[in-house]
């Protein structure tokens, strides 16, 4: 299976190279037979990609991790854009045991103790409720770019996700920043308004900042932390292995009670 899952996806980006976005993802929805998911963080780039699959109307589910810490702009632009495109973006949000355990444990920012304590409460808030969103999922869509930053130079167009099973699509991969900000202007798409204010990459509202002149566009995420520490885990096929001798810290892992119970929290900071 991952022999062939591997040379679909390289054959799947090879078709794909030579198409417009709308065609990319007509591409993959007439290509790949079963469940496909985009996952949206309400980005520049996801909003943009959001426009191309509602425009298109196929089959691919828009869904969106709601991590309980977001920035009040994001959830705006999450209602102008179901009210946009008349859709509704279905929400996953952490495990309410989890989240109330790390907390009791940690207290509020407790994720900037160490980069174990930051990947933890990613881990919670985002990589788990990741994977009940893609549960059964055949292809995965992201707005992910090779020119977001260092760690996503290589990002092809699809690639295989032999971890999860899926192929994973990333229709923007080969496009600038430039190229986005001029399709969401041109097609008049919803946008976050902190991307007005220097936020070029958007995630959740204690861990991120604006960026300075010259950093590249994810300088501002966990800018506390090594560059090379600087992912979720949503992208990484061994998250793990981010985490630096020392660093490690066996009280932030995930309690086994974390998946009793989940509930929706919209806690803003």
């Amino acid at each position: 299976m991952t022999a062939a899952l591997v040379r679909a996806a390289g054959d799947l980006a090879s078709e794909m190279a030579g198409l417009d976005l709308r065609g990319r993802i007509r591409l993959v929805e007439d290509r790949i037979p079963g469940r496909l998911v985009f996952t949206t963080s309400l980005g520049i780039e996801d909003q943009a990609l959001t426009h191309a699959l509602a425009l298109n109307k196929g089959r691919t589910e828009i869904v969106t991790l709601d991590t309980g810490r977001l920035f009040p702009e994001t959830y705006d632009v999450w209602a102008e854009t179901e009210a946009a495109y008349g859709i509704r973006i279905r929400a996953y949000a952490p495990e309410r045991v989890a989240e109330e355990e790390f907390v009791a444990r940690e207290g509020i920012n407790g994720f900037r103790h160490s980069v174990a304590a930051r990947q933890a409460c990613c881990g919670f808030r985002k990589v788990e409720p990741l994977g009940r969103a893609l549960d059964g999922a055949a292809a995965w869509f992201t707005g992910l770019r090779a020119g977001q930053s260092a760690n996503r130079a290589d990002t092809p167009l699809a690639e295989a996700d032999e971890g999860r099973g899926l192929i994973k699509v990333n229709p923007l991969a080969d496009w600038t920043r430039a190229q986005i900000d001029a399709f969401v202007r041109e097609n008049f798409i919803p946008y976050n308004a902190l991307h007005d204010r220097g936020f070029p990459s958007i995630g959740c509202a204690p861990c991120t900042r604006a960026v300075k002149v010259g950093e590249d566009e994810r300088a501002g995420r966990w800018w506390w932390e090594q560059e090379s520490k600087k992912e979720c885990g949503l992208h990484l096929h061994r998250p793990e292995a981010d985490v630096a001798p020392g660093q490690e810290a066996a009280a932030f892992e995930e309690p086994a009670s974390a998946a009793t119970s989940r509930e929706q929290r919209r806690e803003l900071v």
